[in-house]
């Protein structure tokens, strides 16, 4: 890993809800281009992370940085007009056609008419939707797995140079899920997006991680590569492991 400070450095993070600590000393720096995603049971900590990269919840204590500034000198607004946002409910506006869903914030941005027509359509090239065939449809006339599909389009819509993903393929059927999944891996090597993607499917962790944070109790308790991760002595990560087939296991190990 380059010495570098990370686009993302949470340095101390922590957030209290009615005194009682959700996320406590945060310590982690993602570099540029990085996947990491954020293992861990419901409630360790994972979505509310994430909430505090784009100030969707504040800090209680320490800070967070983003492209070498810390969040709390941006504002709210131009902050996660940065950062795309991909959830697993999608959230969609369901009044409006996917184009329209897809240009919402390079249209807050200013963009040019002729601009945003360009970017939408090469977006939806992108995720894999003909735009001829798509574009004019909305939500309801969309399976899950192409409206998810819009939902990575729109949080890539004004090129912010990181994502967060919370539980993005988390709502689809498996076959789906793999599908996206496989989709997700060639956008990124296409586009080196720093991502910062919750889960708690160890296997989509393996699948799609550079490296892999494992969350227990709003503590970062292990910190590694999916080949590290899976030899970890960690008592914690043999518990997250133990849910894993062992043929998954061994096809994972390099």
């Amino acid at each position: 890993m380059s010495s570098e400070p990370g686009l993302i450095e949470c340095r101390g993070a922590g957030f209290d809800l009615n005194g009682r600590p959700i996320v406590s000393g945060l310590d982690l720096s993602v570099p540029r281009g990085e996947i990491l995603v954020l293992l861990g049971r419901s409630g360790s900590g994972k979505t509310t992370t994430l909430k505090l990269i784009n100030r969707l919840l504040e800090l209680t204590r320490g800070e967070i940085w983003f492209e070498g500034k810390r969040t709390s000198e941006w504002d709210p607004i131009r902050l996660r007009r940065r950062i795309g946002y991909v959830i697993q409910e999608i959230g969609l506006f369901p009044h409006l056609n996917v184009q329209r869903n897809v240009a919402m914030v390079p249209h807050l941005e200013g963009w040019e008419r002729v601009r945003i027509r360009e970017r939408v359509r090469e977006l939806l090239h992108l995720v894999g939707l003909d735009p001829g065939q798509f574009a004019e449809r909305y939500p309801h006339e969309l399976s899950g797995g192409q409206r998810q599909r819009v939902g990575v389009a729109r949080a890539l819509a004004a090129d912010p140079p990181a994502l967060l993903m919370d539980e993005p393929f988390g709502a689809l059927d498996p076959i789906t899920r793999s599908e996206i999944q496989k989709e997700f891996q060639r956008l990124q090597k296409n586009l080196g997006k720093t991502v910062v993607l919750v889960t708690h499917d160890v296997q989509e962790a393996l699948l799609v991680a550079d490296r892999i944070g494992l969350m227990e109790g709003g503590k970062l308790v292990e910190i590694e590569k999916p080949d590290g991760f899976l030899r970890s002595g960690n008592p914690a990560v043999a518990a997250v492991l133990a849910s894993l087939p062992d043929r998954s296991r061994r096809e994972a190990l390099p």
